[in-house]
């Protein structure tokens, strides 16, 4: 099998795969990353069956974590397969930090970290905020160190969605961006390089300074959120926090008591912009 090996903030991956081409534009989209000599964890793009190698290939989603009923995916969708592999470990296997759905940016030295369902927004606004003078820290994971509680980046690729697509093509250089997959099970995706100076300082922590649960496709509005609704949402959005057990319940907590929360509702990214600006000169 053909590899690559990747270093994405404090993880280590070793990415196989059966077809050459999937690596190719892995090792192309992955260029600023560093190479690890010792991974934490294999994703593997397998055919399943020998026959489905060469006709209509289809990519089973293999690792030291998988999901047995989880659908294979057309190879033409191999990077989607690739990152979603990824994620899969991490979700089941990561035990260092306290693990958020959530995404966040970064400046002078505090993290906005923004959480919520599918389609509200929140990967789109941290990639366009990581090109207008914030530092992208991640938009799949947040990861809180279980001792300090800051906010430890996980920049991997930016995963962008139907028209998140276009408003980024706005913001970012050509050369940034990988192929166009139109029809998967999450509609177009198309990968975008997240900023060069996201990837040199993915090391380098924040504190959490303001959590957001924004919602796209409505009128502008800001709304306060309970603490008690703020440690509920954010167990749901933890894929690890039973696993850490008390560890987490601390470090929840103290995240709690320490970062104000907001909902907002926004139309455009313009409007997201002017939101976050202000609540974050109010908040931070």
């Amino acid at each position: 099998m053909h590899e690559l090996r990747v270093q994405v903030g404090p993880a280590a991956f070793r990415i196989r795969s059966t077809w050459t081409r999937p690596l190719r534009l892995l090792t192309e989209l992955y260029r600023d990353y560093p190479t690890p000599a010792i991974t934490d964890y294999s994703v593997r793009l397998e055919p399943v069956s020998l026959l489905r190698r060469f006709v209509r290939p289809s990519v089973a989603i293999n690792g030291d974590y998988t999901l047995p009923q989880a659908a294979p995916l057309p190879l033409a969708h191999a990077l989607l397969a690739a990152e979603m592999g990824m994620n899969l470990q991490m979700a089941l296997g990561w035990r260092r930090h306290l693990l958020l759905h959530a995404s966040a940016v970064e400046k002078d030295g505090r993290a906005l970290i923004m959480t919520g369902e599918s389609g509200s927004g929140k990967s789109t606004l941290s990639a366009i905020l990581g090109h207008a003078g914030w530092r992208f820290m991640g938009d799949e994971f947040v990861l809180l160190d279980l001792v300090t509680g800051e906010a430890v980046p996980f920049p991997r690729l930016i995963s962008l969605k139907n028209e998140a697509i276009d408003a980024m093509h706005r913001q970012a250089a050509g050369d940034r961006f990988g192929p166009l997959m139109t029809g998967t099970p999450k509609g177009d995706i198309r990968h975008l390089i997240p900023p060069l100076e996201a990837v040199r300082a993915m090391a380098v922590p924040a504190r959490p300074a303001v959590l957001l649960f924004p919602s796209f496709g409505f009128n502008a509005a800001v709304r306060s959120v309970a603490p008690s609704e703020v440690f509920a949402r954010l167990t749901q959005a933890s894929t690890n926090y039973v696993a850490l057990g008390e560890a987490a319940f601390r470090t929840l907590t103290r995240f709690v008591k320490e970062v104000p929360a907001c909902a907002i509702d926004y139309r455009n990214s313009e409007e997201a912009q002017a939101l976050v600006g202000s609540l974050w000169n109010e908040l931070a």
